[in-house]
């Protein structure tokens, strides 16, 4: 019998950083000494509090399938973490709470976008925001940003980029991959190329927000007009270490909760009772019971910096949140490196895995071919030997 994948799988790239971490995986199971640096994970463990919480819930008996958008005291939870970190004003019926911040994403594009609709992606992006847009049938556009700038979209290019198709805007700040935070001034700069297009509704992504060295946060939704046209998107994986949990969650108008509400209760329905549970108690929190964790975010970019600015060839503008830095590695490419031309920045990252054992992920994934992803969330320790290493063999 012959095997029937749909065009739609066979036409849908693998997640190039999962594909990196799972080549790394196996190296190491074959016995290489891998250090890898290419999941955006954090290190450490979850903080025992909401630890604590998660084992409340389950000897409370937290065991039914959940309200499909999300348990009421979660969502009241989340409102009031957006009105004390962003100022923003979302009720329940805004809100809907999901499998992760990528189930949220997906629920978005196919609640909003109708085949042909063109989604503004500023490049370089998080890797997966171009084939969840192709799966609902968009089409992304991408527009190159660079080093000079931070990699961040002018107004220029954003007015530039629009057409009569333009649906949609997406972007994250902090940003993945580049680190790069988007100032407010920089915000009201592109509000003010939305506000002459209306029909125009943004996906701001900030799962990163609290990993900001910037000295403070922005939500694009708390620019006068954008509110109602905004869909804010976040969840606990990266400040709270806690990606395995899966809980991610969105603030919308509610047109769209509703709609994703409609949408997710055919694919998973109400995300994981016991997480949900163990979330009210984190986001209750101040953010002040996680600021160790991000206090050492910063002092590993600071070191990250320092050693690979001691490498010719590798082009460094300073990130201000996240935990990735994003160099421009052109300067190698048409050069033979132990044997192995270097044509492109997937060429470079496999050049570092196989002669330095370190896994990177290529920027070809994230829309710009001339840079890696390091990330560094690893141990002071991975990290010099790490670019050690690297430095070694470039």
């Amino acid at each position: 019998m012959s095997n029937h994948l749909s065009d739609r799988i066979k036409n849908m790239s693998t997640s190039a950083t999962l594909a990196m971490a799972a080549k790394a995986r196996e190296l190491r199971n074959e016995g290489k000494d891998i250090i890898g640096l290419s999941l955006g994970e954090p290190d450490f463990n979850i903080p025992d509090f909401i630890k604590e919480a998660a084992k409340q819930a389950i000897d409370d008996n937290f065991s039914s399938y959940t309200p499909v958008d999300g348990y009421a005291e979660l969502k009241k939870a989340i409102s009031l973490k957006f009105k004390r970190d962003n100022n923003l004003e979302y009720g329940p019926n805004q809100i809907v709470v999901s499998t992760g911040a990528k189930q949220s994403l997906f629920n978005v594009a196919l609640v909003v976008l109708n085949p042909g609709d063109e989604v503004i992606l500023p490049a370089p992006y998080w890797v997966s925001y171009s084939d969840i847009v192709k799966l609902a049938e968009g089409v992304p556009v991408e527009v190159t940003t660079g080093i000079e700038t931070d990699f961040k979209m002018t107004p220029a290019q954003l007015e530039a980029a629009i057409t009569p198709k333009t649906r949609m805007i997406w972007f994250s700040s902090p940003c993945n991959p580049s680190g790069s935070v988007y100032s407010k001034a920089e915000l009201e700069g592109l509000a003010e190329v939305l506000r002459k297009h209306p029909d125009i509704y943004v996906v701001s992504d900030e799962i990163y927000e609290h990993i900001n060295f910037a000295g403070g946060h922005v939500s694009i939704a708390g620019i006068d007009g954008m509110y109602d046209r905004t869909i804010t998107v976040n969840g606990v994986s990266k400040a709270f270490a806690m990606t395995g949990w899966r809980i991610g969650y969105i603030g919308a108008p509610e047109w769209i909760a509703k709609g994703c509400t409609k949408l997710q209760g055919q694919v998973t329905s109400g995300a994981n009772a016991i997480a949900q549970r163990a979330v009210i108690t984190a986001l209750e929190a101040p953010v002040s019971k996680i600021q160790y964790m991000i206090d050492e975010f910063h002092k590993r970019r600071d070191l990250v910096l320092e050693l690979l600015g001691e490498i010719d060839g590798f082009n460094l503008n300073v990130p201000e949140g996240a935990f990735y830095v994003f160099p421009d590695i052109s300067a190698f490419f048409g050069k033979t490196l132990n044997g192995t031309t270097i044509n492109n920045a997937s060429d470079f990252a496999l050049y570092l895995l196989e002669h330095a054992n370190v896994a990177t992920v290529t920027g070809e994934a994230f829309g710009n071919p001339n840079c890696i992803r390091i990330s560094y969330a690893a141990s002071e320790k991975e990290l010099k030997e790490a670019i050690a290493r690297i430095k070694a063999v470039v």
